[in-house]
């Protein structure tokens, strides 16, 4: 892991006065409850001559997985240990709630943690992220969770040094949960998992309201981060070795609506390209309606941003979409496919599909196979429709039967998969340039000179494309020219040239 809070270092906290009254101002604030923490856990550690540890265990997205990285900083700010054992002194559940089953994996996994506080009456147990944001959650979590000693939501996880702190203060459960905000505080200390590449926040929340989507809810309504906030946050991660980074939101392609000055996402992304030393450029999520020429434009004239656009489809039926709220048909998307592989040659399109949404029949299910046929898919994460209580579609009728959905579900899949061998072979054969990211302790290739086996390291094409070839953890971070001989079905097996 990397630290990301080398501005942020030792001194800093060292010379914070703990008995003065706290800062009203954010981010100081947070600064001076991470010291008072770090007097906490000095404590501890003279007590019972060890450090406390902290588990962080992440469900969900790529925002959650950044929103992780926050914690883990602020732990480590703390004192803490970080550790992937769950039986730590403190374990947090970031929680996702797109699909009941995130929430019911949740409650399975909090079962398991009573038993080891049981065991450690000093542990304490956290909880935060989007699955918190709903009233029915908290309402189950005090009657039949009371061991849980801290609850916050996905509006206020800066405030985490602080609630932390009142959790060491305070016997029983804690529960900060924010309905809305239109507040963004950022800067704070963060624990990357990679050293060379990062997911940033460009903005929080969803104005989108599909019929089958939760986000909205929990997220709030759509809050973009200043530009200049965003690049001198990119500046300094690309001085700490960070050579790629992911720029994160609900729905990238609107970002910069609600800013005092006004930009699109095409201009912020052509203001990421200017910084010097970052090489490569990936983002997600983008919503079809929202998607411009500018956009597709800039992508094409650019050498930093990858190969790579995530185009959630969810349907091929022009009547389903209508029903799901996502404010396009499927001519227009296969039109919008069509104008980004035409401009984009090299491009890889991936995609979400959902099967089972109500009132979905077979001929609804064919429209969508067409449009997997037709735009040919580089990959696509298909799921069946989930029943999200709040939401508009689980009050619509004509649910699928379980049968159905099951065996449409199957035949998308079995197409989806077909169709995205047959993209990702394309490129057997070629040179091209793979960013190395971590030592493939699974993969090993045979090498004539060295019979058994020889080390492996696993990388990425801008595409997305999973690339294993020979090599040691020496080529971690590094972008190298592989030329690419073999093709399993969903990555390839090649060597450095």
């Amino acid at each position: 892991m990397n630290n990301e809070a080398t501005h942020h270092n030792e001194i800093y906290l060292d010379k914070i006065d703990i008995n003065a009254e706290p800062p009203a101002q954010e981010p100081a604030r947070q600064y001076y409850f991470m010291a008072k923490c770090r007097e906490w856990v000095g404590n501890f550690e003279q007590e019972n001559h060890r450090f406390p540890t902290a588990c962080v265990t992440t469900f969900g997205c790529q925002m959650n997985a950044r929103d992780s990285e926050k914690l883990s900083g602020i732990l480590e700010q703390a004192g803490y240990l970080l550790t992937e054992d769950e039986h730590a002194d403190f374990v947090i559940f970031n929680t996702c709630t797109v699909r009941d089953n995130a929430n019911q994996r949740v409650y399975g996994r909090l079962g398991e943690l009573n038993g080891y506080k049981r065991r450690n009456p000093q542990m304490k147990i956290a909880l935060c992220g989007c699955m918190m944001q709903e009233p029915t959650v908290i309402e189950k979590l005090k009657k039949s969770y009371s061991f849980i000693d801290l609850i916050f939501g996905t509006h206020n996880i800066y405030k985490f040094a602080e609630l932390l702190y009142t959790s060491f203060q305070t016997e029983g459960m804690i529960i900060d949960i924010w309905k809305d905000t239109d507040k963004i505080v950022e800067d704070l200390p963060a624990e990357r998992k990679y050293s060379f590449k990062s997911g940033i926040n460009i903005m929080f929340g969803c104005n989108n309201f599909c019929s089958y989507c939760i986000v909205p809810y929990v997220r709030g309504r759509e809050r973009s981060r200043k530009p200049e906030d965003i690049l001198a946050e990119i500046r300094r991660l690309v001085d700490d070795g960070v050579v790629e980074i992911m720029l994160l939101g609900q729905n990238v392609n609107s970002y910069g609506k609600n800013l005092d000055n006004p930009m699109t996402f095409a201009q912020l992304l052509t203001e990421v390209e200017k910084i010097e030393g970052l090489k490569r450029i990936r983002f997600m999520t983008s919503h079809p309606k929202d998607l411009s020429d500018e956009l597709i434009e800039v992508m094409a004239r650019s050498g930093k941003i990858c190969r790579h656009l995530h185009l959630p489809l969810q349907s091929g039926s022009t009547r389903i979409l209508e029903r799901m709220n996502r404010r396009y048909t499927k001519e227009q998307y296969l039109e919008l496919a069509g104008r980004i592989r035409e401009r984009i040659p090299d491009i890889a399109i991936t995609t979400d599909i959902i099967v089972g949404f109500p009132g979905e029949t077979a001929e609804d299910l064919e429209e969508t196979m067409d449009v997997v046929r037709r735009v040919k898919f580089d990959n696509a994460f298909t799921f069946i429709y989930s029943k999200r209580t709040g939401t508009p579609a689980a009050a619509m009728e004509n649910h699928v039967p379980k049968e159905q959905v099951k065996a449409g579900f199957d035949r998308l899949l079995k197409l989806v998969q077909d169709t995205a061998r047959s993209q990702v072979a394309k490129y057997q054969g070629q040179v091209m340039e793979v960013l190395i990211e971590e030592v493939n302790d699974s993969a090993e290739a045979p090498d004539a000179a060295n019979p058994p086996k020889v080390p492996m390291v696993t990388g990425r094409l801008s595409n997305n494309t999973v690339v294993h070839v020979p090599g040691d953890a020496s080529l971690i971070g590094k972008v190298v020219k592989v030329c690419l001989d073999e093709c399993h079905g969903f990555y390839y097996i090649g060597h450095c040239v």
